[in-house]
């Protein structure tokens, strides 16, 4: 039988997969017998090539999924484990790795997570300690043994995007970070849910003109109704935008005798077809609650002609209002048009202010290698009482500016050279240093207080200046959690942070 692995990149089968969400409690509650039953039927469906199971969804605490997952992989079918970084920390998520690797799951979804809404006794502590680029890089470490210093593990490596974005901003850096998750390992990808043809396809252009042809893409198909639609309008979950025209066809149709079933599983099919005609390697099917749902969606699917999906895309077109497009837009097909770029938006205020000149100026005087000041700081610092924190007087003088200018945590690893000097560790509520998350709506960040995105700020910052396409030239970068409480100065100087070695890596190259 061939492996989730061998299907993406040798089966010309157009593929189908299912999302399994678990449930909170033990396999002996009524829920998970529900969720068994569901499994135990989608194993025993030939059109279905694997089942994928959530990991404590919407940042809510549910059953570990490979518990879900083992009578899945065990009676043959294959299975793919989301693997987030919201609630386990590197070492956890290692030593989780290795557990599902020596129980035989070798297909993992890499994803950062959805910020905790709930817990026992009121709602979860954070963690992120890595974040999915990083999470990718693990296990593309552990593939190959950590250097050949381990027994290699074999998975197979999937990762997210979200392009479904309102701006410019928003949607650029997402594509800078899908190409950096298959730099560091990821070897499929399936997009977030969403309603419109059109991104859909310029997500595919996108990865064909930029040397990721060869990477399987799966599309996103979530059932809709509409209490779903509703709830997606309202920004309710993370990352996914159903528009004010798409809510309206949504509620029109759920006045129907049936509620809009028919139609909905009519839509969900379409949305399947649609992405087979785009070169889709297969659909991922979620929001499905019975095995029924998605024998019907798939059989529908198969009753269109080959050309039937050109007229569906021109249906599924459900943007909003001032959307930021890569790519132009088909007369004809109404879809991307791979031979032209949209016109870049301006930016309504200028993010590159006198603070951003000045710290950027600071730094290059101060913490490039061989320049005199820094060659001067590594001196001081090394011959200091501490050489972790420096001369008291200097260490004072860090530490206040920090604090004043960009909301210091004084977590001793300092990114904001990373992120065009804004402080991810005090202004992201994720800490994310290599990119966006995908949970933002409109610009903002997914967690309220936050604000805007910093990685929307970082990307006109740097556009001012041209250099928006290096946005994550530095990545991927892992925060060393050692040197919280000491002198990021001190550090930068002496190359005990994350910039030497990230700096010896350039050199290498």
């Amino acid at each position: 039988m061939q492996t989730l692995r061998e299907r993406l990149n040798q089966s010309s089968k157009f593929l189908v997969g299912v999302e399994l969400v678990s449930i909170r409690g033990s396999m002996a509650e009524r829920s998970a017998v529900k969720a068994r039953t569901l499994a135990n039927e989608l194993v025993a469906s030939p059109h279905i090539d694997w089942i994928s199971i959530t990991d404590n969804a919407g940042g809510n605490p549910q059953m570990a999924p490979q518990a879900l997952g083992k009578p899945i992989l065990y009676a043959g079918k294959e299975v793919v484990i989301h693997l987030t970084c919201k609630d386990l920390n590197r070492n956890g998520l290692e030593s989780l790795a290795w557990q599902l690797s020596s129980e035989g799951f070798q297909n993992i979804l890499a994803m950062t997570g959805d910020y905790p809404l709930t817990g026992n006794g009121g709602m979860a502590k954070p963690v992120f300690d890595l974040d999915s680029v990083s999470l990718i890089s693990l296990l593309d470490k552990m593939n190959r043994g950590f250097d050949d210093r381990h027994e290699k593990t074999q998975f197979c490596i999937g990762a997210v995007t979200n392009n479904y974005k309102l701006l410019e901003g928003e949607v650029i850096p997402q594509y800078l970070k899908l190409k950096k998750k298959v730099e560091c390992g990821a070897s499929f990808i399936i997009n977030q849910v969403g309603y419109d043809s059109r991104k859909a396809h310029e997500l595919r252009l996108f990865m064909d003109q930029n040397e990721m042809s060869n990477i399987p893409l799966i599309g996103n198909v979530f059932l809709l109704n509409s209490k779903r639609a509703k709830m997606f309008n309202d920004g309710k979950i993370p990352g996914v935008v159903v528009s004010r025209e798409l809510l309206d066809v949504c509620l029109e149709h759920g006045k129907s005798a049936d509620e809009g079933k028919a139609f909905f599983l009519e839509f969900a099919a379409k949305q399947m077809a649609i992405f087979r005609g785009l070169g889709y390697r297969g659909a991922y099917l979620g929001g499905v609650h019975d095995v029924a749902s998605v024998e019907t969606i798939i059989e529908i699917e198969s009753t269109f002609s080959s050309e039937d999906w050109k007229q569906f895309a021109k249906e599924i077109l459900f943007s909003r209002d001032n959307e930021y497009f890569y790519f132009g837009q088909n007369s004809n097909s109404r879809l991307a048009d791979a031979a032209t770029r949209t016109t870049e938006s301006k930016l309504k205020t200028n993010r590159a202010g006198f603070m951003y000149g000045l710290s950027k100026l600071t730094h290059e005087f101060m913490f490039t290698p061989g320049t005199t000041l820094a060659s001067l700081g590594a001196k001081i610092c090394s011959s200091s009482h501490d050489p972790q924190q420096g001369p008291t007087p200097m260490r004072m003088l860090e530490h206040a500016s920090k604090s004043i200018l960009f909301r210091c945590k004084d977590c001793g690893d300092c990114s904001l050279p990373d992120v065009a000097f804004l402080c991810p560790e005090s202004q992201c509520a994720k800490n994310q240093r290599n990119g966006p998350c995908g949970g933002t709506h409109g610009g903002h960040c997914e967690v309220e207080g936050f604000g805007d995105c910093i990685w929307l700020r970082a990307y006109e910052r740097l556009k001012h200046q041209g250099k928006e396409q290096l946005l994550l030239d530095h990545s991927p970068v892992l925060q060393n959690q050692a040197l919280r409480g000491t002198s990021s100065w001190a550090n930068n100087w002496l190359g005990r942070d994350h910039a030497a070695s990230l700096t010896n890596k350039k050199t290498e190259k």
